[in-house]
């Protein structure tokens, strides 16, 4: 979102610089980007309440005196008679509208209106709509023009289902799916909900009287439509973050405003349709509790003056209550934070602490799983770190309040699944030998919520990647004679049937899990390395972006004896382009005393995406090498040598 330093700085009165007010609001937690004097700013999701010039000023308002009192039109109102329906109270339980009709030519654009383009370089559309853009700009509260004179019909607020056709006021034709939220006029969609408008009755340069709907929408009906239909909205954006459901009669106000700064008014319409009394949350006021969470101590009056500043109020009963634009705020640790926010978390003393025994017990598994972690790397094992979280419950599990992903809200109760997962992931992918292991916390409801850490083992495919051991395949034998060297537990591997997965491949899949506390005695004596063996650092080379390239080759070998010299030439060569190498397929045909061998060859670019012509050239090389060490043929090519 952009915002006119401008802007923000002629509502400031004490005139701070742009670098000090760039200061206060990434203390405030508004990560930004200046340029020219314009703030970029990448707010969270939960505050959608600071999308405008006037909800940057409400959090401003803890460090500077704001200068609040702004032009409204303070006419009378008259009665709107608009026949509108609303079969969706749940989804917009709050909407008003507001009929203008104006006369004469519209003046040139002036003041606030005219910084809006200018400052910002936006283009202009229409009077109405470039009033409703930029009143959506300075209040955060997005409005929709209706020409009245298209409007003939009652208007009706419902949910549809099925397929429907659709055109925006930009010409974009969609075709609804699902479930959609929409206004309509006889059988007609004109607005799809906290989105876009249709072109129907869409305004133009040429009208003079305009119906302005102003709404509350519940974010769980309009999120994720914008992004499925592929419309730019930013209506849909701050809607889909909640607006404040008690403000459309000052918005309507500051909107009749700025009109009456550009045209003649001839009339003024009003209603509220459905719009209950909004209640405030209110949370009991704590502030000993707020000392506590974060470590220091103020007194009560500076914790009560420091809530005032950012609009919170306490009430007779010592509650405090939430203005209705905030949301993300429902209890004393939110509470606690909008405090940290105005001290600053690098203001916030540090303090001693005690590391709880049982945490301490934790700690000293570190030095285990390291040594198990070497232990079953130099056995061709890879870690993986998968997400704590499941999709499915399991007995036991505990769900998630407040989930980061709504298909995965329980904690898991083991990693089985997820190194199965990981497994399948890679088998998909023509990977033939998959060795991997994960060490995790796990989590559980046993008369209150309980962890452990457990350490999970899969593996599937060949043992390894040589010609001459191809045929030989992971079984329980090999991971049992692994588990051999590990202090002994009561667990043993098991085979996980394939019965119920969807996949082609018939290699064995063995599984074993155990609590990490199993273990704790274990020590990796590694005999194949020298006490002597000096460090070998690896520098780190950034994964490429770009996808790779997939080339089989298949040799014949006239000369079983050459095998180990063709295997160890392919395995050795390198080049920039190559990323990965491995025999896929092996074949030894005894009556004609040949060998086939099947290499897989991985091609990736690490600046942008590989083409055929730079893969060719790697391949031609490889051929080469594979000719000059004779009796070797590739079917569909020329032996050069």
């Amino acid at each position: 979102m952009k915002i006119a330093a401008k802007h923000l700085l002629k509502s400031i009165r004490s005139s701070p610089s742009i670098e000090d007010l760039s200061k206060k609001l990434f203390q405030l937690g508004h990560e930004h980007e200046l340029e020219n004097g314009i703030f970029d700013i990448e707010l969270t999701p939960n505050r959608g309440d600071c999308l405008s010039i006037d909800g940057l000023l409400r959090d401003l308002a803890a460090f500077y005196e704001i200068n609040s009192n702004k032009d409204t039109y303070n006419h009378d109102l008259g009665h709107l008679d608009l026949n509108f329906v609303n079969n969706a109270k749940k989804a917009c339980p709050y909407i008003s509208f507001l009929k203008i009709d104006i006369e004469g030519d519209i003046k040139d654009y002036s003041g606030s209106l005219k910084e809006y383009f200018s400052e910002l370089k936006i283009n202009k559309n229409n009077f109405f709509t470039d009033v409703s853009n930029y009143i959506s700009y300075e209040t955060g509260q997005p409005t929709h023009c209706y020409d009245a004179k298209k409007i003939k019909n009652d208007i009706i607020l419902k949910t549809i289902k099925g397929e429907q056709k659709f055109e925006t006021l930009l010409d974009k034709k969609i075709d609804l799916k699902d479930e959609n939220l929409v206004f309509i006029q006889g059988k007609d969609i004109i607005n799809l909900a906290g989105i876009m408008g249709s072109k129907n009755t869409a305004c133009s340069k040429k009208t003079k009287s305009v119906i302005i709907e102003c709404a509350f929408f519940n974010t769980e009906y309009i999120i994720g439509k914008s992004i499925k239909y592929d419309i730019n909205s930013e209506a849909a954006y701050k809607f889909e973050r909640g607006v404040d459901p008690s403000c459309h009669e000052n918005v309507l106000r500051r909107f009749l405003k700025v009109v009456e700064s550009h045209a003649n008014i001839k009339n003024v319409e009003f209603v509220n349709k459905d719009c209950i009394n909004f209640k405030n949350i209110e949370i009991p006021s704590d502030f000993n509790r707020v000392n506590k969470i974060l470590g220091i101590n103020i007194a009560e009056n500076t914790f009560k003056e420091h809530l005032q500043k950012l609009g919170f109020s306490h009430t007779l009963n010592n509650t405090i209550m939430v203005p209705s634009y905030r949301h993300d705020i429902k209890t004393i640790n939110d509470i606690a934070e909008e405090i940290a926010r105005v001290i600053g978390y690098d203001n916030i003393p540090t303090g001693d602490f005690e590391i709880p025994t049982i945490l301490n017990k934790k700690l000293n598994f570190k030095e285990v799983e390291l040594e198990i972690k070497n232990y079953l790397v130099d056995n061709g094992f890879f870690e993986v770190v998968n997400s704590p979280f499941q999709k499915n419950k399991s007995k036991n599990s505990i769900e998630v309040d407040n989930p980061l992903d709504t298909n995965r809200k329980y904690l898991r109760t083991g990693i089985k699944n997820s190194l199965l997962e990981n497994l399948l992931y890679n088998e998909r992918r023509q990977k033939d030998s998959i060795k991997l292991f994960e060490i995790s916390d796990v989590y559980f409801y046993s008369g209150g919520i309980q962890s452990k850490r457990v350490i999970g083992i899969i593996a599937s495919g060949r043992v390894k990647k040589n010609y001459l051991d191809f045929s030989k395949k992971i079984d329980q034998n090999l991971i049992e004679d692994i588990l051999k060297t590990l202090p002994k537990t009561n667990s043993s591997s098991k085979v996980i049937s394939r019965d119920d997965i969807d996949t082609k491949i018939k290699n064995k899949i063995v599984y074993f899990e155990t609590e990490i506390e199993n273990f704790k005695d274990f020590k990796y004596n590694n005999s194949n390395k020298s006490k002597n063996d000096s460090i070998k650092f690896i520098k780190y080379n950034p994964i490429s972006e770009y996808p790779s390239s997939i080339r089989d080759l298949s040799f014949l070998v006239k000369d079983p004896n050459k095998c180990d010299l063709l295997q160890q030439a392919i395995l050795n060569f390198s080049n920039e382009f190559l990323k990965e190498v491995f025999i896929f397929d092996f074949f030894t045909n005894n009556k004609n005393n040949v060998v086939k061998i099947g290499f897989r060859f991985v091609f990736q670019s690490k600046t942008s995406t590989i083409t055929d012509l730079q893969v060719n050239k790697v391949i031609n090389q490889i051929t080469d090498l594979a000719f000059s060490i004779g009796s070797i043929e590739i079917p569909g090519l020329t032996n050069k040598f």
